[in-house]
């Protein structure tokens, strides 16, 4: 007897939003879930954006336009979305947990979330470090509330796992550990030739990711211009962006406007040539739930140097090399070291077998057993009018 196959809906992030991350999440995702999962028949799912706020002559170019579009694209637009389409799917899966105030248009104890770190949730579980206006308060509530109603909820690391737990946010039996993978093109061999937009004649530190404040890209910029006055040569190529104000008055400030190189809307290809390239990848971030360009960048044979936090310690492990957030003498000595002295890092052996130790495919293989033990709780559970997943009120 053939086995029941069940219609799982991917529930991604707006591409129009541009977070690379979490499109990577969801394609990467979706191009293995059917193989690793055969019980299960996965479909992309994406609600329309519309561009009502950023059609405005003159408002519609400022940042606040497209923040309104956004609003209303994830608390109105994808909520009706979903509950008129959620009867063509028997599961829902929803890629980013910025997006778990969608599990509250989806059928009770049919929906997981993967939740990438807590950052989003700061203003409700911490306010003291980050003030928000009530509205804002408001909408993260109700988000962390989708969250709290899923079925299953993955994480990527022991860290994110400890700190729901720690916040008291999810029951212990419905998380699910399922780490990122490594995309094929990340590899310490390039495939072919490969053109790059930015200058790679001279030597460069590399940073890849956002602008956002826990990336702490002004500790970066520090770092590089300390380690300029030893290595006058060196570049600094950063993948993320655009500049925001302060950013680009520190570069100036600090004299660096000439080396510093900023590219984004790179392929995969592209930025696996960046990694095998660079002297050294930097990442500096205050906070992180996984830190994907750490094993990318492995994956690419390069040097890593990160901040010796939870997650990135877990990622890493002893291929990385790691300083103290925010400790501008310390990363200069251990980037200089990096470049003058061949023996400090950890051997290329060692970074390309940290790196080998994640898969897309066993993250796919992970998500979908899962969904498919879910599936079947629900069958066991359709007489008892508790769903599968979800505590009963006492």
């Amino acid at each position: 007897m053939t086995p029941p196959c069940h219609r799982l809906a991917v529930v991604r992030d707006a591409r129009a939003e541009g977070w690379p991350s979490m499109d990577l999440c969801a394609d990467q995702l979706l191009a293995h879930l059917q193989a690793a999962a055969p019980g299960l028949t996965p479909a992309d799912l994406e609600a329309p954006f519309h561009r009502t706020f950023q059609r405005v002559p003159v408002v519609g170019r400022r940042n606040a336009a497209f923040n309104a579009d956004r609003l209303v694209y994830r608390h109105l637009t994808l909520p009706r979305f979903l509950r008129r389409g959620a009867a063509g799917f028997d599961l829902f899966h929803v890629v980013d947990h910025t997006y778990a105030h969608a599990v509250h248009a989806l059928p009770l104890g049919r929906a997981g979330v993967y939740c990438h770190d807590l950052v989003a949730f700061r203003s409700l579980l911490e306010p003291e470090h980050d003030r928000r206006p009530w509205w804002f308060r408001q909408l993260a509530a109700r988000t962390l509330w989708g969250l709290q109603a899923a079925a299953v909820v993955f994480h990527s690391t022991g860290p994110v796992r400890d700190e729901i737990l720690r916040h008291r946010l999810v029951d212990p039996s419905r998380l699910v550990h399922a780490p990122y993978g490594v995309s094929a093109e990340f590899t310490p061999d390039p495939a072919g030739p490969v053109d790059l937009p930015a200058p790679t004649d001279l030597p460069f530190l590399l940073h890849v990711s956002s602008n956002v404040p826990r990336k702490r890209v002004d500790v970066l910029l520090d770092v590089f211009a300390a380690v300029r006055t030893a290595a006058p040569g060196l570049q600094l190529v950063q993948v993320g962006g655009p500049w925001p104000p302060h950013l680009l008055a520190q570069i100036d400030r600090l004299g660096i406007r000439p080396y510093v190189t900023q590219v984004r809307g790179l392929s995969r290809g592209q930025l696996a040539e960046l990694y095998r390239r660079a002297a050294a990848v930097l990442v500096p971030s205050e906070a992180e739930g996984f830190g994907l360009p750490v094993i990318e960048a492995l994956a690419c044979g390069s040097v890593v140097v990160a901040s010796d936090i939870p997650a990135l310690r877990e990622v890493g492990g002893d291929a990385a090399v790691y300083r103290p957030v925010a400790d501008v003498p310390a990363w200069a000595d251990a980037v200089r070291r990096v470049i003058h002295e061949p023996g400090f890092a950890p051997p290329r052996d060692a970074r390309l077998a940290a790196a080998a130790r994640y898969s897309w495919k066993e993250h796919a293989a992970v998500i979908g057993r899962a969904y498919l033990s879910l599936a079947s709780r629900a069958g066991q559970a359709a007489g008892t009018g508790h769903p599968p997943g979800v505590d009963p009120p006492e």
